[in-house]
């Protein structure tokens, strides 16, 4: 992954990061460990996994240089990245696959608003007519399964919260990814996690061990497939592309989520969901088309 001139389309790179996140819902409901405790190794095994290439790289130099401004900023997204993490597993205990995934992807309502505002960043009409149908099959894909009251009330509000938090999280990797490269940037956000992570297990008292064989495969399989080829990825592509055209890019989520869904537990989606999965496929289609133009 290197930052200097992107050897592959940076659009067909954002397809493969949808790919790998849409497993994170699966390999987090079939741990049987804790939501804190599966964000916490997921990212603390994805740093160990990382630390190898950042000490046998440049990049080691770029992070003892980097500035205390930068590394707020990358300190905040990781902060950021860690609650987004909280919320939206905790959210997988309380409600569906589909909703969970839907609510959390809404982030480009976030992404797209406030990056105008603060990065100046514009999409085309065309691109945004493609983001808003995107964004409508992706709604109709958890609509079946949106429950009012209870615990799934709960398990929705916290995915949609996860939206905000990472949206944040986006834009500010797309602030700092135009100077910072790769590796840097991602150890101290994941880093920073970790820390924070830690510190939440910690002051709701829960324990960090022992837990099943399998769900240590789990938290494995979390860092490499949806961590390292999903986020890691995404934060490749936002020093070439658009904060908003990867933000709309993860609604495909939903799409591979609820496929995936299907395989590993059997949740048959509606001919609603049908529809819904369709129209995401067609909306990111425009949107990618006109942005890419």
């Amino acid at each position: 992954m290197q930052d200097s001139k992107p050897v592959v389309n940076p659009y067909l790179i954002v397809i493969l990061g949808v790919v790998c996140t849409s497993f994170a819902s699966i390999f987090t409901r079939l741990a049987t460990a804790p939501p804190l405790v599966i964000a916490f190794y997921r990212l603390f095994m994805t740093v160990l996994l990382l630390t190898p290439f950042l000490l046998f790289s440049s990049g080691i130099g770029e992070l003892k240089s980097m500035s205390r401004r930068d590394l707020a900023l990358a300190s905040l997204s990781g902060a950021f990245l860690a609650v987004h993490f909280t919320v939206w597993i905790t959210s997988l205990r309380y409600t569906s696959i589909a909703s969970s995934t839907v609510l959390v992807t809404l982030q480009p309502i976030f992404v797209i608003s406030l990056g105008y505002l603060f990065l100046k960043e514009k999409i085309s009409t065309a691109g945004g007519l493609g983001g808003a149908i995107a964004l409508a099959g992706s709604i109709l894909i958890g609509f079946g399964d949106f429950r009012i009251g209870g615990q799934a009330l709960l398990g929705d509000l916290l995915a949609f919260s996860g939206a905000f938090f990472v949206a944040v999280y986006v834009l500010i990797g797309r602030s700092l990814r135009s100077r910072l490269s790769l590796l840097p940037y991602v150890f101290v956000v994941y880093g920073t996690a970790v820390l924070f992570l830690l510190l939440f297990n910690l002051l709701t008292g829960t324990p960090l061990y022992p837990y099943p064989p399998r769900d240590w495969l789990w938290f494995f399989a979390l860092a490499v497939v949806p961590t390292i080829f999903g986020h890691t990825v995404f934060n490749w592509a936002l020093r070439y592309v658009k904060a908003a055209l990867v933000s709309v890019s993860i609604l495909g989520e939903p799409v591979g989520a609820t496929l995936l869904g299907i395989l590993f537990f059997r949740e048959i989606p509606g001919m609603i969901q049908v529809l819904g999965g369709l129209a995401v496929i067609s909306g990111l289609t425009v949107f990618l088309l006109k942005e890419n133009a």
